[in-house]
């Protein structure tokens, strides 16, 4: 068969062709009943039930994975990627409130390896399936010379839906006296990689695959953890604690997803401008990895909290006389949850102390 000058030149359509053919029985768990036609398309189709709503207000954002994707090319893993990125997104639209209701992913790279595109595009529809999220629609460009040999990049776009009366605010709602609760993380999720790599592969002079006695295993692998999806538990939460009755007083005041910028930067998105955060150090179990940057990063402490989650994945402010029933809801939902600071009087920012 005769190549393609194209194909020469390092664009092998055909190639991309015969990859994208196998989508169609990878995307089959993440289908749901509002979405028309078939991927592969110029645009994907969604048709949102407008019956179930009073005033749908539709939530998007877009997102990348940053850094960590150097893990993943060191470790020749490309299986966590695609969850990562889609639970990231997930989150970023849970505070809100809102349900995803369907997913677009960009994948970038200088030529196409079948067994990356399919053990990334498998990471994409593990995550959209147990998000109840429809993965419509992407792009895949090949780009010869734009990227190093055997890298790739990834992007998302997510958008969902929430009843305008149910949509949290708490910039309305947050009160002084109400309590913080932190759902653990698995890990650093999607953010502060840079400096991560920076301690354990510069610093301290460690491979991908050297063995970490306090992790239990490699620093890559640890590395790669799947960021956690918090987008079902949301869901779950403001059924339970904030029936749509204007009698009663949402018990889910605010949630804060605490990605780049750690409490310090994440917490104020939600806050009023007359109150504080103060986030007690020590009121959760602090994984071990946060544990190692710690001691041996040579970071102040103060900037550790600013750039990690440091075990804390998504804060949650509620009234006070129900954090403890959200906090065993939680639990019960299979998530690590605790109690982990107040709201105060002040400025809008938060205390870590």
């Amino acid at each position: 068969m005769k190549t393609s000058a194209y194909a020469r030149s390092g664009v092998d359509i055909a190639l991309g062709n015969r990859v994208k053919a196998t989508l169609p029985q990878l995307l089959a768990a993440t289908h749901r009943r509002e979405v028309l036609g078939k991927v592969g398309g110029f645009g994907g189709l969604f048709a949102l039930d407008t019956r179930k709503y009073r005033q749908p207000v539709l939530v998007s954002s877009a997102d990348g994975v940053g850094t960590k994707l150097k893990i993943a090319f060191a470790m020749g893993r490309h299986d966590t990627i695609g969850q990562d990125l889609v639970n990231h997104c997930v989150n970023d639209i849970a505070v809100l409130g809102a349900e995803a209701l369907f997913f677009l992913d960009y994948l970038g790279t200088g030529k196409l390896e079948p067994h990356v595109f399919t053990e990334i595009i498998k990471g994409f529809a593990k995550a959209c399936a147990e998000n109840h999220c429809a993965l419509i629609g992407g792009e895949t460009a090949q780009m010869p010379g734009f990227y190093q040999p055997g890298e790739y990049d990834v992007s998302g776009t997510i958008v969902g839906v929430v009843e305008k009366s149910r949509m949290l605010n708490g910039q309305k709602t947050v009160r002084r006296g109400d309590v913080v609760l932190g759902l653990a993380s698995s890990g650093l999720h999607t953010n502060g990689y840079s400096l991560a790599r920076k301690i354990f592969f510069e610093q301290m002079k460690l491979k991908p695959t050297s063995r970490v006695a306090e992790l239990g295993g490699t620093i890559g692998d640890e590395l790669l953890k799947v960021h956690v999806s918090y987008g079902p538990l949301v869901q779950a939460l403001v059924k339970k604690f904030n029936p749509a009755r204007p009698a009663v007083r949402p018990a889910l005041k605010a949630l804060a997803h605490i990605t780049g910028g750690g409490f310090v930067d994440n917490l104020p998105r939600v806050l009023p401008k007359n109150c504080d955060v103060v986030i007690r150090k020590g009121s959760w179990e602090m994984l071990p990895i946060f544990r190692l940057l710690a001691e041996r990063g040579g970071v102040d402490e103060a900037e550790l909290y600013q750039v990690f989650n440091m075990g804390i994945g998504m804060a949650a402010i509620v009234a006070p006389a129900q954090a403890e029933a959200v906090l065993a809801f939680c639990r019960r939902a299979g998530h690590r949850a605790w109690a982990i600071g107040e709201v105060v009087a002040g400025q809008g920012v938060v205390k870590v102390q």
